[in-house]
């Protein structure tokens, strides 16, 4: 059986040699008139893909040509279709940011894994946090601060001593990164319909960057950001039986 499968790949030897020989074997398409998507790369290009991806209507199913390849499947060039009809959804809902620079300048990006904000300068960072409107927390001194999804919590936020949220939880993880003062807090859990503000104090000397999965340009000297989930937008990605999302979450704890 036959199958209209779209293939892209990273800029890596491994991902391109790849293409070639999956594109022989199976054919390709374009990714709009394709039953699925198949990314070829680590983690990075996954996220590329699904940014690039996001009004195409076919979901994703990874293979890894990458290092960790968390959100990949193994690669294997044999019984392509049957691993894709076989294959289990996932849907993934990403995080909305929106940053005022202090030009007054607004920008907006859609966040897979995280958003973070990371200081510029030499000085730690100084950010009020609010929740839904209510100030959470007067002052964070530290170098930086993310929001997870449960998809992104074993990536930047794990690495920042955040916690791996299950898939499905509806919670997001609100992480500091190397915090100063408060020097015992270490972030929260929150709704996944929760709206987060970071304002920036002393913005003129403690500079802020913030950042949309870190696949594009950071955001320059930032005054404000918000980031809420965005519901209206759905990431499909396909696993092979026995090996999602929920599986590799709860896996990676006991690594």
């Amino acid at each position: 059986m036959s199958m209209r499968i779209a293939f892209l790949a990273s800029q890596t030897s491994s991902a391109q040699s790849a293409f070639d020989v999956l594109t022989k074997r199976y054919g390709n398409v374009e990714p709009n008139t394709a039953e699925v998507i198949v990314a070829l790369g680590g983690d990075g290009f996954m996220l590329h893909t699904l940014h690039a991806t996001v009004d195409v209507p076919a979901p994703v199913y990874g293979m890894n040509r990458g290092t960790i390849g968390f959100l990949m499947n193994t690669y294997n060039e044999s019984e392509l279709i049957k691993r894709l009809q076989a294959a289990e959804q996932e849907i993934i809902n990403p995080l909305t940011m929106r940053a005022m620079d202090r030009n007054g300048k607004l920008h907006q990006a859609l966040a897979i894994n995280e958003v973070s904000l990371l200081r510029a300068g030499p000085q730690a960072a100084k950010l009020k946090i609010s929740i839904d409107g209510r100030q959470r927390l007067a002052e964070l001194v530290c170098d930086g601060a993310l929001v997870a999804t449960p998809a992104g919590s074993t990536a930047y936020n794990y690495s920042a001593h955040g916690p791996i949220v299950p898939i499905g939880s509806d919670v997001l993880a609100l992480t500091p990164i190397a915090a100063f003062r408060p020097r015992r807090w270490r972030g929260a859990l929150l709704p996944s319909g929760a709206n987060v503000r970071f304002d920036v104090l002393e913005a003129d000397k403690r500079p802020v960057n913030a950042d949309a999965d870190s696949i594009s340009k950071s955001i320059a000297d930032i005054d404000w950001v918000e980031i809420s989930t965005e519901t209206k937008v759905r990431h499909k990605i396909l696993f092979d039986p026995g090996h999602g999302l929920e599986e590799r979450l709860i896996s990676e704890q006991f690594s």
